[in-house]
């Protein structure tokens, strides 16, 4: 055997009976209460313990069992001298019962004593403390030596495959501690990525919707401030505030649809993007075999190109916009390219949070694909693909 076989001690779990069931504990403890008290019942009603000797013989049985109690909390600490110390403090209780005349008492003792050694302490340890204990039974009750040598061998097998069920029952339960964390791991990392992925639709929904009412609030407030003649202005005023309704309107329909996006309900890109392009007035291009795309990619894509437009609202007012959709056989690829824009970007170009782009190349590592984006030719180009 290897040398940490012999000086290591069985598991915690193996020593322990914290994880069993209430009425499981309540009725070991009975049945021990019941054989203790008929075992000494058994030995002390005899007429030899009478007065100071019953006394005695009470008093001792209560310090044997006091010292099995702090015996088995030694070893379910792992602590060798206290435990061989108070396994020496029972032979010698079980001597004192012999040579009381209490024979029964000390027979139970010793092969007590010799199955629990082998059970709870190292095998270095356990098999000397319980070949004393077995050993010191057998010269004791040398009169039928066969019989009690095979006791004796018998009870220290016994002893050893009681130690290797509760090594078994031992690594039983820590596995199955281990997998429960393993379960509740999972799901907290679960729990974590589905609140990434709304914080994700919360985030992209609100910016391009919101964005886009900064626009046209913006407006308002500089035709406010600058216009001598509110009445003339009046249709112009008119114009910004119904477009910021229908921003809103906008936002409302984008935060179902990304509910519904959630719930795994997404009608097609095309038709989103179609939409969206009459919505913004940008220029739309769709090329490759159109076909069904799985929800996460096709989330993306209109993720994506919301973003896309927002950035160009911000910093580039006035450009014009191109957006490519392109259906290839592996993967699906978007491009949203502008111009550059014909105005110096206003305000609106330092709200928000600066992570839109950021944001954008996350979603797409997640789904295994690439985001792209920098300066183009004229302005400012936004590339992604995905598979799907």
């Amino acid at each position: 055997m290897p040398l940490n076989v012999w000086t290591s001690w069985p598991l915690p779990e193996a020593l322990s009976r914290a994880d069993d069931s209430g009425a499981r504990r309540w009725i070991g403890r009975c049945v021990r209460a019941v054989a203790v008290v008929a075992l000494m019942w058994s030995t002390l009603v005899g007429p030899g313990f009478r007065g100071w000797a019953l006394v005695a013989a009470l008093a001792g049985t209560a310090a044997t069992l006091m010292a099995f109690r702090a015996f088995f909390r030694t070893t379910l600490a792992h602590r060798l001298w206290p435990s061989v110390a108070l396994f020496a403090a029972l032979e010698a209780g079980a001597f004192g019962f012999e040579s009381g005349g209490a024979h029964l008492p000390a027979t139970v003792l010793w092969c007590a004593c010799g199955l629990t050694a082998l059970e709870r302490l190292p095998l270095a340890a356990g098999i000397p403390c319980s070949a004393a204990a077995l050993g010191t039974f057998a010269l004791v009750r040398s009169d039928n030596l066969l019989t009690t040598v095979t006791t004796a061998g018998g009870l220290a097998l016994a002893g050893y495959v009681v130690r290797l069920d509760a090594e078994s029952r031992g690594n039983t339960r820590r596995l199955l501690a281990q997998e429960r964390a393993a379960r509740a791991a999972e799901a907290e990392s679960a729990a974590l990525a589905e609140r990434s992925r709304i914080a994700r639709e919360i985030h992209d929904v609100l910016a391009h919707s919101l964005s886009a009412q900064l626009v046209h609030l913006e407006a308002v407030r500089m035709m406010i401030q600058r216009s001598t003649d509110l009445e003339e202005d009046r249709a112009r005023l008119l114009e910004r505030v119904v477009a910021c309704r229908g921003m809103a309107r906008e936002g409302l329909d984008g935060t179902r649809e990304a509910l519904s996006a959630l719930r795994g309900e997404m009608a097609p890109v095309e038709d989103f993007l179609r939409r969206l392009a009459a919505t913004e007035g940008v220029q739309l291009d769709v090329t490759g075999e159109a076909r069904a795309l799985p929800a996460e990619a096709g989330l993306a894509l209109r993720r994506v190109v919301q973003e896309a437009l927002t950035n160009v609202r911000k910093h580039a007012p006035g450009a014009r916009v191109r957006v490519r959709l392109e259906y290839a056989a592996d993967d699906v690829g978007l491009e949203v390219c502008d111009s550059g824009g014909r105005a110096a970007p206003g305000e609106l170009a330092g709200s928000g949070s600066g992570y839109g782009l950021l944001g954008m190349r996350e979603r797409a590592e997640l789904l295994g694909g690439t985001l792209e984006s920098g300066p183009d030719e004229e302005g400012f180009v936004v590339r992604l693909r995905v598979p799907a």
